[in-house]
């Protein structure tokens, strides 16, 4: 499989180069030149494995010849022999609507289903190659922390990890800055997702610096973020519908665009979803965009459900691109209106094309709040405040969907990691659990630094020279 840029699908990369670089080096994201495509009898096939291995046969067309099968199996099984069940995700039911939880790895969010497997590949790739490398990344909230224990303790690994200063949930800081690995740098920027992830771009876009600490990244604008998570929807429908041909429509908390995005991999891959749901809070970019065809980023308003608070989605450049035909030069313009004038405008025939699949909904955070209450209040469970976007979402829009369609709606994140704000919620306190209370109360390791890209880059050349050059 050869992997092309966004904005230049002339160039073909391989894998591993995709994998290193994280980003390509024309600022553009890397996506496969073409998919792998299942047919009914593969899809039979694939629907009676269990997680493990048919992460295996899901990644495998991905990752070409970079890695042996006995080493790409053992990457899964290692990855994933911590979770709290054997499957790696459960399930669960509120009326017609099904719920994948996929809160069950060591951070209790979703992002530790493809950061496992990350960390184990960079182990893997670097044993082999007797390299070094500096990963830098941004978090809003769940990836920091994911990326931080996959990372934590590896040899010939540096992380630095920015979050924005005091908008993410205390048990989200926790879970990052608690760990005391000498190979782990926390970073906390004055200001919002936005700037951390700008920081990081600026730095990926700087190819010099980016050359001189040999910097890659673990955020979805990862190839490898993407198709780890594409397992996860095959697994899901194969479990919850009615057959393994029945159609599914997925209904999906969404800030970066990664884990969406991944759905609708899944569905060029042959499986059977007729339509995805953007669900979105009060930073609703994307659902206006659906409405509008304009895609403009406007101020960042800060709400229960930290990991959503974006205005800029780093992936929907990867949907764009796939919705112009592939058009690099034309998906390079829309990229570059978007940094010069602040905004960039969809053709009408190619906004009807995306509204085929997406659908989208806004959720406001007294919505969510109201909504919390009323699910504890009536069903005794508690679900965290992105989770309760794609409930509303789908249960809002499911008169647009045939009766027999399977509602499946992914679960993202334990309630416990905002359990400051669901306690107030529903008058009862929500408690951690056990594997991360001792971690938590340890001292945090961390600095503050102003969102300046000079000083961020000094400090990270200052530790990733110390340490590795």
């Amino acid at each position: 499989m050869k992997y092309i840029s966004t904005r230049n699908k002339l160039k073909e990369y391989n894998f591993l180069e995709t994998f290193l670089n994280g980003l390509a080096h024309d600022g553009g994201l890397y996506v496969p030149k073409k998919y792998p495509n299942f047919s009914k009898k593969k899809l039979k096939y694939l629907s009676k494995l269990n997680y493990q291995e048919l992460c295996f046969e899901i990644i495998k067309p991905f990752v070409e010849n970079t890695f042996s099968k006995k080493d790409l199996k053992k990457i899964i099984y290692t990855s994933y022999k911590n979770f709290e069940t054997n499957n790696v995700l459960k399930f669960s039911k509120l009326l017609d609507v099904h719920l994948v939880e996929l809160y069950h790895g060591p951070t209790l969010a979703f992002k530790d289903i493809a950061m496992q497997i990350i960390g184990n590949m960079y182990e893997n790739i670097l044993r082999k190659k007797k390299n070094k490398i500096n990963i830098i990344t941004a978090t809003s909230g769940d990836t920091g922390a994911a990326a931080i224990n996959a990372i934590q303790k590896r040899k010939n690994i540096n992380i630095f990890v920015l979050h924005p200063l005091n908008k993410i949930s205390q048990t989200q800081r926790k879970l990052m800055t608690c760990i005391h690995s000498k190979n782990v740098f926390n970073i906390a920027v004055q200001g919002n997702f936005d700037d951390c992830q700008n920081l990081v771009k600026g730095m990926f876009n700087d190819y010099d610096f980016r050359m001189l600490i040999n910097m890659t990244g673990v955020n979805s604008i990862n190839w490898s973020r993407i198709f780890s998570q594409v397992v996860y929807f095959f697994y899901a429908h194969f479990k919850l519908s009615k057959n393994i041909l029945s159609k599914s429509v997925f209904s999906v908390p969404t800030g970066n665009f990664g884990d969406i995005y991944a759905g609708y991999i899944a569905k060029k891959m042959g499986l059977p979803i007729s339509n995805l749901i953007i669900a979105t809070n009060e930073n609703n970019i994307l659902d206006r965009f659906l409405k509008t065809g304009i895609y403009k980023p406007t101020k960042v308003i800060q709400s229960i459900s930290p990991s959503m608070d974006i205005q800029v989605a780093s992936n929907f450049e990867r949907l764009i691109f796939d919705y112009v035909g592939k058009n690099s030069q034309e998906t390079k313009k829309l990229m570059e209106n978007l940094k010069q004038k602040g905004f960039y405008k969809f053709s009408k025939s190619n906004l009807k094309k995306i509204k085929r699949t997406f659908y989208s909904n806004s959720v406001r955070s007294d919505e969510a709040k109201k909504e919390i209450k009323n699910i504890y209040s009536k069903y005794g469970k508690v679900i965290d405040p992105h989770t309760i976007t794609a409930i509303k979402s789908i249960n809002k829009l499911k008169k647009h969907f045939d009766k027999n369609t399977n509602y499946i709606c992914l679960e993202t994140a334990h309630p416990a990691k905002f359990r400051e704000n669901i306690s107030k919620i529903i008058k009862t306190k929500v408690e951690l659990p056990k594997k991360i209370r001792g971690l938590i109360k340890k001292k945090e390791r961390y600095c503050i630094l102003p969102n300046s890209l000079e000083k961020i880059k000094k400090y990270i050349l200052s530790k990733s020279l110390q340490l590795h050059f």
